[in-house]
């Protein structure tokens, strides 16, 4: 089940769980060193993903912002890897002593999926925390969906406290909170605060003053991997355009959309972002792989999973030892990590696969970049450290050397070039998140009203 249908059904089945980052470099590179083994069919390479794209993450700001366009910062995983085969589906329990998987396809009855080589690439989830109110007001940042949901749902507040009398309901819409200091909360904020200073100008009615942006972390500092020099400049550069950044601050509550902070403050909002960390795919804890007590799969610095053969592993859900630091430290859950990691990975399948010896996984870590709106950013990059222009230009030229495929490239490019010439669109298509309602509306007042008669006398 789930091979090409002019599959060898005694060829050497690969499964790759996740199409992630390193799910989707992993295939690339066995696509091209596997080219005449696939096209005899002596091989078979199958992803199996929920989704059939893989989402490039540090460009979820700038989509979300409206400086790219969503298409472009995915990558379809069928159109770049036309020689496997991609299962549109979840895995919800795996053996690897039997080597089979089973799978549960969008819709239907779940099946059984048998491999012989083994890639365990699931990725991570959003960590939440039991925060009473969290799970139904807040939104997430890890996916192209919830990217755009919020761009969508910022501009619309701007709508709602452009058309309202009523100052509290205004206070309340223009009042927007992101939980967690690391790369994803300060780009995903900074982007967003960007992007509403530039919408906020075509409501005459309101004033940038207006809005109130809220980070907050619970640590001493945000943007940990710049180190505390940067960290604290990109702290003051927040504050310096009016965003409050809260430092050593919990998010104790959110019911009924009142955050209460554990400095004591208490507010209503309407947004709240939660950005605060990532744990490992829980799928872990439903196979017979060995987890560490982060539900990380334990991995060596081969990127074989202990104890097995014929399975590796790296990426978010990976526990993997850093061999360029001392003691027991592992890899950083990062792109850095994982798009190195998968080339050696697929290099070592295919060793595995001819019997050759495997190479260990050894990359120093180069530093870090991150972009907090249009021309402004931060970057730490083999000891030098910049900002501002220069940083934001680092952080632009490293990602687009990273994104996969020359197609997206180009189209990042596009996106880019056309936005010196043109102001951003900031028009909220919240309509799109419910497409029915209108056809629903238009169908309720077509319905005849039906006739009340009176009694007969």
């Amino acid at each position: 089940m789930a091979r090409r249908p002019d599959a060898n059904p005694d060829a050497p089945h690969i499964l790759i769980v996740g199409g992630g980052y390193v799910g989707l470099y992993t295939a690339l590179r066995l696509q091209k060193k596997l080219k005449s083994e696939l096209k005899r069919g002596e091989v078979q390479i199958t992803i199996v993903d929920p989704q059939s794209y893989m989402t490039y993450q540090p460009f979820l700001p700038e989509a979300a912002a409206g400086n790219l366009s969503p298409r472009h910062v995915v990558v379809p995983l069928r159109r770049v890897l036309p020689k496997v085969n991609i299962v549109t589906a979840r895995v919800t329990e795996l053996s690897h002593a039997e080597r089979w998987a089973i799978i549960q396809p969008v819709e239907g009855p779940p099946k059984r999926l048998t491999y012989d080589y083994l890639v365990m690439a699931a990725g991570s989830v959003s960590r939440t925390l039991p925060i009473p109110g969290l799970a139904e007001n807040g939104i997430g940042f890890k996916t192209i969906g919830e990217a755009i949901h919020l761009r969508n749902h910022v501009l619309a507040q701007l709508d709602i406290a452009s058309s309202t009398d009523d100052l509290e309901l205004r206070k309340r819409a223009l009042t927007f909170v992101v939980v967690g200091g690391g790369f994803a909360g300060v780009e995903a904020l900074a982007e967003m605060e960007d992007m509403a200073r530039d919408a906020i100008k075509l409501h005459p009615n309101l004033r940038a003053d207006d809005m109130r942006w809220v980070m907050v972390e619970a640590a001493d500092r945000i943007l940990p991997e710049v180190g505390p020099e940067l960290g604290e400049w990109t702290a003051e550069q927040l504050r310096g355009r009016g965003i409050d950044v809260k430092l050593k601050t919990f998010l104790q509550s959110a019911v009924d959309n009142v955050i209460e902070l554990s400095d004591g403050e208490k507010f209503p909002t309407n947004t709240l972002v939660w950005t605060a960390g990532a744990k490992a795919n829980p799928l872990g804890k439903s196979t017979d792989l060995p987890i560490d007590e982060r539900g990380r799969v334990k991995g060596n610095e081969f990127l074989q999973i202990e104890g097995t053969v014929r399975a590796f592993t790296a990426g978010d859900n990976a526990a993997i030892p850093d061999l360029t630091k001392e003691g027991t430290e592992y890899c950083a859950p990062n792109a850095q990590h994982a798009v190195r990691q998968a080339k050696v990975l697929a290099e070592n399948i295919l060793a595995a696969y001819r019997g050759k010896a495997l190479k260990p996984y050894r990359h120093a870590y180069v530093g870090s970049v991150a972009g907090l709106g249009l021309h402004k950013g931060v970057a730490h990059v083999y000891g030098i450290k910049q900002r501002g222009l220069a940083a934001w230009f680092m952080h632009r030229t490293y990602h687009l050397s990273r994104v996969p495929t020359f197609n997206r490239k180009v189209r990042v490019i596009a996106d880019w070039t056309l936005a010196l010439f043109f102001k951003r669109e900031t028009v909220s298509l919240g309509s799109i998140e419910a497409p029915f309602e209108e056809f629903a509306l238009a169908a309720a007042t077509d319905r005849p009203t039906p006739v009340v008669k009176s009694a007969a006398k």
